[in-house]
């Protein structure tokens, strides 16, 4: 009777419940590996194996020519100065459609609480706008753009634009609605145009957290402007793909070795600049 006890108070309450929840999983996740035709097992059979052996051959001596190495970086400057204009370009597009959207800005919704019917329907119509671009992957962008004006960094550019203009007027309303609105209504009761009410009344309480998601977009924007480089949107990410495709693995390595610094390097300088505006 006392071993009976004291199974019972070891024995888990919730392990029904987990076992039932493995079993679900198990139930549901089964089928999507079979529709993918997920097969690892392929990695195994000897052509792949000596495939990935001499490719990772060639990993053990990084390419260091001079031509090369003047290559790489100008490359990866052109990464850089992908993703800051592309963020500079989303920027142009984020701060007017906040002023839009941001309800807490609503000349029109002051002292009664309740939008005129113009302004509701274009606050719901940029709203929808932006949805959509933000909808978008930058890489889907950076592939129609190609199509569109050919391969380049132009391509890149306007990706990170469009994609990035969403993500930030979206980010940059809910900062500021969540701010004290004290200031910024006053402002409006007196007069002041939603520019000045945004300028001196709800940007310097949010300026800090704006500028942090800011930093961190252009971190995001580095890493990406590589990726896009791979649909021919110019940058490391171009170069880095068509050493893949010619199978050298010591041009490869050299890039990925400078990828990984850049984003390192990106990271470091998001984080400098995050603590000192916290």
């Amino acid at each position: 009777m006392a071993a009976l006890t004291f199974d019972s108070a070891r024995r888990d309450p919730a392990l029904r419940g987990r076992l039932i929840a493995i079993v679900a999983a198990f139930v549901v996740l089964w089928p999507t590996l079979v529709i993918s035709e997920f097969k690892p097992w392929i990695l195994l059979d000897e052509q792949s194996l000596g495939a990935t052996g001499r490719f990772l051959a060639d990993f053990m001596a990084p390419a260091h020519s001079a031509e090369f190495l003047d290559m790489l970086l100008r490359e990866t400057w052109n990464t850089v100065a992908i993703a800051t204009a592309g963020l500079t370009l989303a920027l142009l597009g984020a701060i007017p459609a906040t002023l839009i959207i941001n309800e807490q800005l609503s000349v029109s919704a002051l002292g009664t609480g309740r939008m005129r019917p113009l302004a509701h329907a274009v606050r719901q119509a940029v709203r929808w706008l932006l949805v959509v671009l933000r909808s978008v992957p930058e890489l889907v962008w950076a592939l129609l753009f190609v199509r569109i004006i050919g391969l380049g960094p132009t391509a890149g550019v306007l990706a990170i634009g469009l994609t990035y203009c969403g993500m930030l007027s979206k980010v940059y309303a809910e900062i500021l609605e969540s701010s004290d609105a004290h200031a910024s209504d006053a402002l409006l009761a007196n007069g002041s145009g939603r520019l000045g009410a945004l300028l001196y009344g709800a940007l310097p309480e949010a300026a800090s957290e704006l500028m942090s998601y800011t930093v961190y977009r252009w971190e995001c924007a580095v890493r990406g402007s590589v990726v896009m480089g791979f649909v021919g949107a110019g940058g490391l990410g171009q170069r880095m793909d068509e050493s893949l495709k010619a199978m050298n693995g010591a041009e490869v390595a050299s890039m990925l070795l400078v990828f990984i610094a850049l984003v390192v390097l990106a990271d470091q300088f998001s984080k400098i600049v995050r603590r000192r505006l916290g």
